[in-house]
């Protein structure tokens, strides 16, 4: 190394130094009695401030603040978000936060290490909060130009563009399910993620639970035998979001203006649709629109209510499938359907309806035979399996049943709570062989210890877009009115030549992928 090297590296590390001093200095005043314990102890990603990523948030009034919650620890250095009055309470929350729970849900509780880490990431994330850029337009965000990765949290139609735009300046990216808006931009992201070499994840967080690979080792083991049959079901939208009703409609004289403030006016804004609504200060319509179509806004659209919405979201399959067809899909090994019919109660084509079901055919893959997968969402559910007594139910909020040759089994949500039956089959059979890693941090920090280079992303594009490209087929057959019969290696549909319209959209003009 030369004299000049040498000096160099020496200024680094001084100052390195002194970052790392200045944070501890920092989190010492966390809170009372708290002690500052070593690196090795904070674990699950909590590093000195010369170990940490840059990450950006494009989205943080719903799901964005969880994952920048799980993301504590961190750099948060730019926030972005259309709408900076619903944004802006949920980035107070945690600009003032002095605390968070540690540990997992329903897991054991937190141990003194635990609780001083939480609080010292609580108060770090406050921090960030306070300092952090704010933004409504993303494209602006990104010339910012430490940002080292990107959380993408905003409406589904917006994933892929924003995406696109951090991969081809080198960011990661973590996007939420659905990884994006169509098929097509679900291939695009995947090659795109493997050209430029960027870690990705996809935000379906039950994917790194030790409870869903425990369902799939019992898969692995063989204790159902073969599975030609899989049912996966949801309650979605059911009380959480309107679906099934119609276009709100102009009127000359508006009734008074009507912000969304939480699930329990769903039906009060369905029964108000008529009425031009002004847009509110703080939320850039024209930013929210993005690619889609240019749509007057109303209150029955936005926040949260654009799920049920053919413009911008993708229903109850699109919000809930990465959350259950998930775990067939990787225990099964499914691929590509070769034919997929999708039945529902009445479809006006622009806000999607109260309940479908799916029905998918995958093709048989080496030993493994063909497999039907229904879908059932609305409420709806599968025939309640014999092996069940009188007192025991299907899980209502949603869950999964394999059905083997041998025998079969249910998971819940996020594939958790893997059981086979009836309890006497569960009970002999026993646990099944470890055959796949457990996940030591959150889903969000599994991503941040691979960018670090430490670990594997657990469900990457590579994956998720596979099993995007499925779920979003679902809503392709219903918005053809008509079973299709899928080309998987073309990506195209083979009996009907409208439909393959659907894999794809037309962007608004001035938006690009």
């Amino acid at each position: 190394m030369s004299e000049q090297t040498q000096t160099e590296y020496a200024e680094t590390e001084a100052k390195a130094l002194l970052s790392r001093r200045k944070f501890v200095a920092a989190v010492t005043t966390a809170g009372a009695g708290l002690t500052i314990a070593p690196r090795h102890v904070l674990g699950r990603g909590f590093a000195p401030p010369s170990d940490l990523v840059n990450i950006a948030i494009a989205g943080i009034g719903g799901m964005g603040a969880s994952n920048t919650r799980a993301l504590a620890g961190q750099n948060i250095v730019a926030i972005c978000d259309v709408d900076w009055d619903y944004a802006g309470r949920a980035v107070e929350r945690m600009a003032n936060a002095s605390g968070q729970r540690p540990g997992r849900p329903g897991g054991p509780p937190p141990t003194e290490e635990e609780r001083a880490r939480a609080a010292a990431e609580a108060k770090h994330l406050s921090e960030c909060m306070q300092k952090a850029k704010r933004y409504q337009d993303y494209r602006q965000m990104l010339q910012q130009k430490d940002i080292d990765a990107l959380v993408i949290a905003t409406p589904d139609h917006m994933h892929a563009p924003i995406a696109a735009a951090a991969m081809d300046l080198g960011k990661h990216v973590y996007i939420q399910k659905p990884l994006c808006w169509s098929v097509h931009e679900a291939r695009y992201l995947a090659k795109k993620a493997a050209e430029k070499k960027v870690v990705t994840q996809m935000g379906n967080q039950g994917h790194s639970s030790d409870e869903a690979r425990k369902g799939v080792e019992y898969i692995m083991a063989g204790a159902l035998g073969e599975i030609r049959e899989v049912h996966v079901w949801t309650n979605r939208p059911l009380g959480y979001w309107p679906q099934g009703v119609p276009r709100p409609a102009p009127l000359t004289a508006a009734p008074e203006s009507l912000r969304w403030d939480g699930r329990g006016v769903t039906q009060r804004l369905a029964g108000s649709l008529a009425g031009s609504y002004p847009v509110p200060d703080k939320l850039a319509w024209d930013l929210f629109l993005g690619v889609a179509p240019v749509v007057e806004y109303h209150p029955i659209y936005h926040p949260f209510n654009w799920r049920g919405w053919v413009d911008w979201g993708q229903g109850a399959l699109g919000d809930m499938g990465a959350h259950l067809v998930d775990h067939p899909f990787w225990a099964l090994d499914l691929g590509y359907p070769t034919s997929v019919e999708t039945i529902s109660t009445p479809f006006n084509g622009v806000c999607y309806p109260h309940a479908t079901t799916t029905y998918y055919q995958f093709p048989a893959r080496g030993s493994m035979p063909p497999v039907k997968l229904t879908w059932y969402d609305g409420g709806l559910l599968p025939p309640k399996p014999e092996e069940l007594d009188e007192e025991q139910k299907l899980n209502p909020g949603g869950g999964l049943m394999y059905v083997g040759s041998k025998g079969k089994m249910l998971q819940d949500t996020y594939g958790s709570n893997p059981r086979l039956i009836p309890k006497s089959f569960h009970e002999s059979y026993g646990t099944p062989p470890e055959k796949l890693p457990r996940i030591k941090t959150s889903h969000e920090m599994n991503w941040v210890e691979a960018i670090k280079g430490n670990t594997q992303p657990s469900s990457p594009l590579e994956y998720a877009s596979r099993l995007t490209e499925v779920m979003l087929l679902g809503v392709v057959s219903l918005r053809a009115a008509a079973k299709i019969y899928y080309d998987g290696e073309n990506m195209r549909v083979t009996n009907n030549t409208s439909a393959n319209d659907l894999l794809t959209r037309e962007y608004r003009q001035g938006w690009t992928l």
